[in-house]
């Protein structure tokens, strides 16, 4: 019988009431180099419109995993909305772009984000008066527009026409800093409009750690270091060990939100096994669990067989963290437009 087989067929009921059962990492955001440029760059700007009342635009980009949106949220945390019965303060106010966006929808979401109740009530330039009117009684310094590449996906090249254009006259008014968040179709966004290009000419990539880059490497072994001194359980290898670090990283693909569930998942699989430490075999079962359910035991980082190879090819999960995602006829068309109104 396999361990996978052992594990389906053995919960332990003592397992289940111990601090393993239903276990999350408390160490959130996960701090490393990206994490603190990322967090300094956006500051640095923040700072300056404080100093200067400059408006700024930075475009932050990475694929899905990689932490953005924790960068974005745990720099809205270091500034935290203010409010008494005369005032409301918002020095940091995010937003979600709403999914195949139109101004209207775009607009709805930024109101609902201030707090305004009626945010679907009212025309574009309506929503517009109201959201320069409400940015500056809330004292709003930074825009964090999360979501960005939603964008690409308007509708029709109409509607994606309007909403960027929208959005370039909407940055004009209220002069704060942006923060654009997304995938790589959120570059493709600023790339079409020549106006929101020069509003955002600041470029933070957010990039997953490289297996083949020595340096980085060695951060995400620190990484895994870090990690397993907070765990309530034993390793029976320690997670920065060369060998095991490469292997979690080929589970992970280097993006830290996969870290983090593999890392959980192995402590769930304890939990319900009543095991007091995580072996290779946890890891492997973890990775089943939580990763790729149907994942053959050759391709499976812990299995002792595995090729131990990237697991990006067509049918792995990683498989849309390639560079040519998205490469369809209407990104090459939406990539080739340009806005004309308001020069």
């Amino acid at each position: 019988m396999t361990f996978a087989e052992r594990l389906a067929n053995c919960v332990s009921e003592e397992a289940t009431q111990r601090d393993l059962y239903g276990y999350r990492l408390k160490t959130s955001p996960i701090i490393h180099q990206r994490f603190k440029k990322g967090i300094y760059t956006i500051g640095e700007l923040h700072h300056a419109r404080r100093l200067h009342g400059r408006a700024a635009g930075i475009l932050v980009t990475g694929p899905s995993g990689v932490g953005k949106t924790m960068l974005v949220g745990a720099y809205a945390e270091k500034h935290q909305r203010e409010a008494n019965l005369q005032h409301t303060k918002i020095p940091v106010l995010m937003v979600t772009v709403p999914s195949s966006p139109t101004s209207k929808s775009l607009a709805a979401a930024i109101l609902l984000a201030l707090g305004y109740p009626k945010a679907h009530n009212g025309s574009a330039p309506q929503k517009t008066a109201l959201i320069c009117d409400l940015i500056t009684r809330c004292d709003v310094e930074v825009l964090v527009l999360d979501e960005f590449q939603h964008l690409f996906y308007a509708p029709t090249n109409a509607l994606y026409r309007d909403v960027t254009d929208w959005l370039k006259n909407l940055i004009n008014l209220v002069k704060v800093v942006v923060v654009a968040c997304g995938l790589h179709e959120s570059s493709l966004v600023v790339s079409s409009n020549e106006q929101l290009q020069r509003r955002f000419s600041t470029h933070f990539q957010m990039s997953r750690f490289d297996l083949e880059d020595a340096e980085d490497f060695k951060e995400f072994r620190s990484v895994l270091r870090m990690l397993q001194s907070i765990l309530p359980i034993e390793s029976e290898t320690p997670f920065h060990d060369a060998n095991l670090a490469r292997r979690i990283h080929l589970a992970s693909y280097g993006l830290l939100d996969y870290v983090r569930k593999l890392i959980e998942g192995a402590t769930s699989v304890c939990a319900r096994a009543g095991l007091d430490r995580i072996t290779q075999e946890v890891f492997a079962a973890a990775f089943r669990e939580n990763i790729w359910r149907e994942v053959p035991d050759r391709k499976n980082p812990f299995h002792p067989d595995s090729y131990l190879q990237p697991l990006d090819k067509g049918g792995e999960p990683f498989y849309l963290h390639n560079a040519g995602q998205g490469r369809t006829k209407e990104t090459s068309t939406r990539t080739r437009l340009h806005v004309p109104k308001g020069r």
